[in-house]
């Protein structure tokens, strides 16, 4: 099989956005807050495992520590107690009252809108920041690869097998798809990812962009 030109791969990404943004529009995220500082909380708590249960540790955690200010004045162990049935519970709960600790003491209790800075802060790295660009200060820097965009971008061929990483995943995605559309497609796709492109008995017949996956089939 020919190798597939970016002008080619451009197209079909198109395409896709197309359907996605016709099946999902511009996609909502998964995870409950109410402030930037709260959904930089939630994503943190997401990793290495679902949104739903985020979502059920974060109405206590918020009620409790929902500023800066107040997780700052947490202790790891007050943290630790409410959010307990996450993975990896210990560290992401020094993590958060490192992270409101650093916002108190070099952001004046915000969240910086600075996806450099965003890094900055304890637990946050390049997926965690581009989420918060995209979701709470509305100005995509990126596209945030997570394990469904990951899997998508290249059951799709949109990212090549010397994209093993994340970031390198990250770097072609914004390649092919235009500025304008980065904000949709990590909401789209974790949607796409959990209803029809799992990593598990993925729904290829009826898919919505299956005419488009030059793998379609393969995976089920």
């Amino acid at each position: 099989m020919a190798r597939e030109s970016l002008a080619s791969k451009r197209e079909r990404a198109a395409l896709v956005e197309e359907r996605m943004y016709g099946y999902y529009g511009p996609g909502e995220a998964s995870l409950d807050y109410a402030t930037p500082f709260q959904l930089t909380v939630a994503v943190v708590l997401s990793a290495q495992c679902t949104d739903a249960a985020v979502n059920k540790v974060t109405p206590t955690l918020f009620e409790r520590f929902g500023t800066a200010e107040l997780m700052a004045q947490a202790s790891v162990a007050e943290v630790e107690g409410i959010i307990r049935s996450l993975g990896f519970y210990h560290a992401k709960a020094k993590n958060l009252v490192a992270l409101a600790q650093t916002c108190m003491a070099d952001f004046g209790g915000d969240v910086p809108a600075d996806i450099d800075l965003l890094q900055k802060l304890p637990g946050v790295g390049r997926k965690t920041a581009n989420c918060v660009m995209c979701e709470a200060f509305k100005e995509p820097q990126g596209i945030a690869v997570d394990t469904h965009v990951f899997r998508i971008a290249h059951r799709l061929k949109l990212a090549g097998p010397s994209a093993d990483t994340p970031q390198k995943t990250e770097d072609v995605l914004l390649k092919v798809f235009p500025r304008e559309t980065w904000g949709y497609v990590n909401h789209q796709w974790v949607h796409f990812g959990r209803e029809f492109c799992r990593a598990r008995n993925p729904l290829c017949g009826e898919c919505i962009v299956g005419d488009l996956c030059p793998t379609r089939g393969r995976w089920s």
